[in-house]
């Protein structure tokens, strides 16, 4: 069985090939790839693996990126930090969703899973993850750090989320702002899609911080909110239409 894996920390692909070694010597992993363009690449232009094993977030953005331009056909095990991308990974050929970092047993399971990988029992897993949307757990609380102490900041209490020099902060309610160790693309799916909207790559807003909007440039709309001198708090145009059904709901 040819295995690729996608995967752009070095320490957990060695990590994840040296358990491999161990419970799958016959497995040969014929390439490491570390980057969403370099995935696209080679799946376009080599035949496919008979298995991936793939971290979600890589070097420039989530490997759901790759299964949305390139038709996977073999199975894929999802390899990531983080629980809460189950239902997309199941949404494209995931068959399993290992947390890391990945213990030898379950590496087994999966392993196992998808030696006898079927369309039917895969399509059934989705129905049933569906099913459960309606009980989706987000996150409810951020941990940020105020000088030397580590301050628990509930999700009710933030406004913004936005992206500054690489890094990604939040604006509360009582007008502080707070650097947090997640990026955008991440804090995406953690947040009630209900009550926080993406409007661009910079900006997850929260409908109560959407009280002063006004029409903008090319169809677009401008937030602007208290606190923050950022000219670009804008909707994204192709956003906009999306965005006024969110504020109508």
């Amino acid at each position: 069985m040819k295995i690729l894996i996608l995967e752009d920390e070095s320490r957990a692909a060695n990590h994840l090939e040296r358990l491999l070694a161990k419970v799958a010597p016959n497995m040969q992993v014929i390439l490491r790839i570390e980057s969403v363009r370099d995935g696209v690449k080679y799946l376009q232009n080599n035949p496919g693996p008979d298995l991936i094993f793939s971290d979600i977030q890589l070097a420039d953005g989530l490997s759901f990126e790759i299964y949305n331009q390139v038709t996977v056909r073999c199975p894929i095990i999802f390899t990531t930090a983080y629980d809460h991308y189950a239902l997309e990974a199941f949404q494209t050929n995931g068959i399993d969703y290992l947390l890391k970092p990945i213990e030898e047993e379950r590496l087994k399971q999966a392993i196992e899973k998808a030696r006898h990988f079927s369309p039917a029992l895969l399509l059934e897993k989705i129905l049933s993850i569906g099913n459960l949307g309606s009980e989706k757990a987000f996150k409810s609380r951020f941990i940020v750090k105020v000088g030397d102490k580590i301050k628990s900041v509930p999700v009710d209490e933030i406004l913004v989320f936005y992206s500054q020099e690489k890094a990604s902060f939040i604006r509360t309610s009582d007008g502080h702002n707070y650097c947090i160790d997640y990026a955008l693309d991440q804090l995406e799916p953690m947040l009630d899609p209900e009550i926080y909207f993406r409007i661009n790559r910079k900006y997850l807003v929260k409908i109560d911080a959407c009280t002063n909007i006004l029409a903008w440039t090319n169809s677009r709309l401008r937030l602007k909110i208290d606190g923050i001198e950022d000219s670009e708090i804008i909707v994204a145009r192709e956003r906009v239409q999306d965005f006024k059904n969110w504020l109508d709901r």
